[in-house]
């Protein structure tokens, strides 16, 4: 399946709805399974690489198995941001990020997107309670990274001709 056009994408974008934050929530809820697999992996990774030898606690080994755990679940964010606008818990909500003008964001915005959601997480999700001040439903990383995430309308059913049912 091709991605859409810039211009279908932004025709979309205009259709949809800024996302509420309970379809924030059932996305992390459902992205956790993946980031979780991601960081087993990363985790496994290390330790095969450091011989089975557990890193201290507070050690310049363990910040650094920390970077790449946050590198590895900004893989996932930001590829998935970038190639389609969408995680898979997001595409289970038919959540989008999107620039402001509908367009696809740049990679400064989803590290600073990354980056301020992992820090609206920290401050006990106030970034994400924000969303229930603001009158276009953004998040302080929507606000950061100059993205919007919106909620599509559901995609249309083809009409069923009587005429195709009828000749099988």
């Amino acid at each position: 399946m091709n991605p859409p056009s810039p211009a279908a994408a932004h025709a979309h974008a205009v259709a949809a709805h800024p996302a509420a934050l309970q379809w924030r929530l059932f996305a992390m809820v459902y992205d956790l399974l993946p980031l979780l697999g991601i960081f087993f992996a990363t985790a496994a990774l290390t330790l095969l690489l450091r011989g089975g030898t557990p890193v201290q606690p507070g050690s310049l080994g363990a910040w650094l198995e920390l970077l790449l755990m946050l590198a590895a679940g900004f893989g996932y964010f930001g590829l998935s941001w970038r190639r389609g606008g969408q995680t898979l818990g997001m595409r289970a909500w038919r959540l989008r990020v999107l620039r402001a003008d509908g367009g696809v964001p740049a990679w400064s915005a989803l590290v600073l997107r990354y980056v301020v959601a992992g820090m609206s997480i920290a401050a006990c999700g106030l970034g994400y309670l924000w969303s229930l001040v603001d009158g276009e439903r953004r998040t302080w990383h929507d606000l950061a990274s100059g993205t919007v995430t919106v909620r599509l309308p559901k995609p249309q059913k083809p009409p069923t001709s009587t005429l195709e049912s009828s000749a099988n």
